[in-house]
């Protein structure tokens, strides 16, 4: 009689190759899975990083295109005021200019013919004999006749304490202009 037992070994129900192999083949995929996962991360993670470091440049370009037409209006605005103010400053050269004629500087007289004036403090007496000539002028300074031409240079010490200088500036048929300074000696 043969004993028909069971034997405690359990009786594999696959082969052991297939095992292996299918031992194999789920570290296999799960390799390929991993492998699958860190290369999608990276991708992902170069495509976010991308959008991040763009968005900043894309946010400049988007500002600079709304100065741009302020920049110019302001680049006009600037010309303009540039062309006011060279003109305004032409024009004050010219009033400056038409100033001095009308105001003769500081200590300087126009005298008409035959016209005496009181000058330099009350320490001079300036006037115009006659009409002027085409070459010269009589003037007369405390009581004194003088010839005298454009440049003309007098000093006169009307008191001990004081020293004037008269200057002939320039003559015209009509008047001429003197320029009068004294000073303590």
């Amino acid at each position: 009689m043969t004993d028909i037992r069971q034997s405690a070994r359990p009786v594999p129900n696959r082969p052991p190759f297939f095992a292996r192999v299918q031992a194999l083949g789920a570290r296999f995929l799960v390799i390929s899975v991993s492998v699958l996962l860190m290369i999608g991360g990276a991708v992902g993670g170069y495509v976010l990083g991308h959008d991040m470091a763009m968005r900043p440049l894309a946010d400049a370009n988007e500002l600079i295109g709304r100065l741009q037409p302020e920049n110019q209006r302001l680049k006009q605005q600037t010309l303009s005021q540039a062309t006011t103010i060279a003109t305004l400053q032409g024009e004050l050269v010219t009033v400056r200019t038409t100033l001095k004629g009308l105001l003769p500087s500081e200590n300087t007289f126009n005298v008409n013919a035959n016209q005496s004036l009181i000058v330099a403090g009350g320490h001079l007496t300036i006037g115009l004999i006659g009409p002027p000539s085409n070459r010269a002028i009589t003037i007369n300074i405390n009581g004194k006749q003088y010839s005298a031409v454009t440049g003309d240079v007098f000093n006169v010490s009307p008191d001990p304490a004081t020293a004037c200088e008269v200057r002939v500036q320039s003559f015209d048929m009509f008047s001429a202009a003197i320029n009068a300074v004294c000073s303590p000696k």
